[in-house]
Formats: structure tokens, C-alpha cells, sequence
């Protein structure tokens, strides 16, 4: 276990927003995680817990006066292997990216158009992220977890996870609760690649590749150019990925809005929602490209918010609320953060 004391958080955090934490405390297995809850109780520590993974959805909006939590557990291991179907336990602390490369490299498919998403894989069971069509939990099977209050070890089905749209119960009823410590994976022996969203046989025909003969690394790494030519690398730029989640409306207010904006990109989530792009909205209302103080709009992506050197989270965080001002007042919709504040 390692503790550090008065920890810098600007390297833990891709804004690279300067911050500082009373404690962080890096833990190698889930002994050394309820170890550090039982002293915690013993010694009757009240102050704040936040567990964090790859700093990629958090904006420290001040310093935070606590203890921080992250995971170094690193393991990969395979639970089942039946029929088309593999079954992959990996622990929380191994950064999102390397796990999908690990899987295509194995011949286990399903992750593909969730490459390069920044962060842990223990985020992603919180968070539920998702892109091009796919979700983790379209994968994810169940969720290990140590309970920061008892030291208990508890399992958790993906439907006790209850998982939406970038939503999960351990935003909401769970939120600061539970640690995931490792999440099982079902993937498959079978390459069905999901190539109808987000311009994908686009990007596919531009590279020349043909997609009757497309391999699992050919997508991955088509997946990889998309998102960099639209993202930028929080080590050059302060960043957390997309800002905001996009709207799902229902049928009557977005055919309001069609009539309004004939040209409005739109997703059929169900018969009763649609699911507008924040993105163009934010476009729509002048934003692209903007700055306000030290924080801007990515120039190549109205949804992503950088810092332009030298941001504070007040920056970042007067920024979202004045693009979410603007597009509440042309579109009646309030887009709401994917990032999580931090007081």
C-alpha cells in the first residue's frame, strides 16, 4: 500500500487541473483495501473518501480535503471458456485501452468500438461508458466490490447495477458506497463487427478497407484515428473526453424541435425517445471553438471542454454552465455533465 500525504492531483486528473488531496492511498490487492478500511474505522476517520480511477471524468473543482482512493490491481484471467463465449475476470486498476488491445490480441471480440475511451476498468462499470454503438454493459456480466464502510466483499449482477445511458446505480444510491475491484466480462469467439453508427463505414471506406473482409484490428484501430482526429491527448491538452451526455428527449418535444431545425441530427433510442447530439447543439449556439477565460470548446468537437493552460475546475465549471445557459434557452433542453464535480 501506498500513502501519500499532501498529494499533487494535476498528474492524476486529464484536465491537469492543480489541486490538492490530504491523502491518497494506492492499494495492491482487496486485503490491502479492507485493511484500509478497518483502520479507518478504528481510528473513527470520518473525513471525506473518493475513490477515483484514470482521473478522466473528474473536474476538482477546490482542494479535497480526504482521502483518495485508487486501485493498482492489474490481472487479466480468464473464469470460462464455453462454446463462443469466453468469460474474463479483470481487476479494476488496468487502464481501460490495454484491456480492449488485450482482448482483440486474444481473439475475444465484442470491445472493439469502445477503443481508446480513456480511464480504468473499474470506471467503467461506474460510469458505463460507451461509443459507436456499443456500451460495457453490453458486456459486463457482474461487478466485484469492497464496501468502504464495512470492509465486505459484495457482488453485484449487471442488473443489480441497474445501467443506463453513461448511468449506473453506483452513481446514484451507491455513489462513494462500494470500490469495484474487478469486473467480469462475457465476450465472444465471433467477430460481428457494428459498423452503423458514427460514420464508421465511412471512416472504413476512406482507408480503403473493405468491410467484408474487415479484421478486429482493422476496426479497432479505424475506431482509434476517428476519436483522435476528433479528441485531443489530455497530455498535450487538458481534457476529460465528452463533457456532456447527449439528450434523450421523447417523441413530442423532439418533433417540436425538427420543426424548428429541419437539418437536427437525431437517434431512435425507442418508439417514445430520441436522443439528440449535445455536441451540435452546443455548435448551434457559437460555442465551437470558443474560450472563456483560460477554458474553451474544442475546436474539433463542440462537446469536449479543454483547458487552455492554467484553468482552475471554477474555470471549467463557469464554462459548462454558460454553454448550458445558452443551449437551455434555444433548444428548451438542459444538457447535463458526463464529468463529475469534485468540491
Amino acid at each position: 500500500m501506498k500513502i501519500q500525504d499532501n498529494c499533487q492531483l494535476a498528474t492524476y486528473n486529464t484536465f491537469g487541473i492543480e489541486a490538492t488531496a490530504d491523502r491518497m492511498v494506492e492499494y495492491e490487492s482487496v486485503e490491502e483495501l479492507q485493511s484500509f478500511v478497518h483502520q479507518r474505522n478504528a481510528s473513527a476517520d470520518s473525513s471525506p473518501l473518493l475513490h477515483i480511477g484514470g482521473g478522466s471524468n473528474l473536474l476538482f473543482i477546490d482542494d479535497f480535503h480526504g482521502t483518495i482512493l485508487r486501485s493498482n490491481m492489474r490481472k487479466i484471467q480468464v473464469t470460462a471458456d464455453e462454446g463462443d463465449n469466453v468469460y474474463v475476470c479483470v481487476t479494476a486498476g488496468i487502464v481501460w485501452d490495454d484491456w480492449v488491445q488485450y482482448a482483440v490480441d486474444s481473439h475475444w471480440y465484442g470491445l472493439e468500438n469502445l477503443s481508446l475511451i480513456p480511464g480504468t476498468v473499474g470506471a467503467s462499470a461506474v460510469q458505463n461508458i460507451g461509443a459507436y454503438g456499443s456500451e460495457a454493459k453490453d458486456f459486463i456480466i457482474f461487478v466485484d466490490t469492497v464496501d468502504l464502510q464495512t470492509g465486505e466483499i459484495r457482488h453485484f449482477t449487471a442488473e443489480e447495477c441497474r445501467y443506463g445511458y453513461r448511468d449506473s446505480a453506483f452513481k446514484h444510491e451507491l455513489k462513494g458506497r462500494y470500490a469495484v475491484t474487478h469486473v467480469h466480462f462475457k465476450l465472444s469467439h465471433s467477430f460481428r463487427p457494428k459498423l452503423d453508427y458514427g460514420g464508421i463505414r465511412k471512416a472504413l471506406e476512406d482507408r480503403n478497407i473493405d468491410e467484408t473482409n474487415l479484421t478486429p484490428e482493422q476496426l479497432r484501430q479505424t475506431i482509434i484515428e476517428i476519436r483522435r482526429a476528433k479528441l485531443p491527448e489530455p497530455s498535450e491538452l487538458g481534457n476529460a473526453g465528452s463533457f456532456f451526455t447527449n439528450s434523450i428527449v421523447p417523441q413530442a418535444t423532439f418533433k417540436q424541435l425538427l420543426n424548428e431545425n429541419p437539418n437536427i441530427p437525431h437517434y431512435e433510442v425507442d418508439k417514445d425517445y430520441v436522443k439528440i447530439p449535445a455536441g451540435w447543439m452546443i455548435e448551434q449556439c457559437g460555442w465551437k471553438g470558443k474560450t472563456l477565460g483560460k477554458a474553451g470548446v474544442y475546436e474539433r468537437q463542440a462537446l469536449v471542454l479543454v483547458n487552455r493552460g492554467g484553468a482552475t475546475g471554477k474555470d471549467i465549471a463557469a464554462l459548462c454552465e454558460r454553454i448550458q445557459e445558452d443551449v437551455e434557452a434555444r433548444f428548451g433542453i438542459r444538457i447535463e455533465p458526463e464529468v463529475n464535480f469534485i468540491a
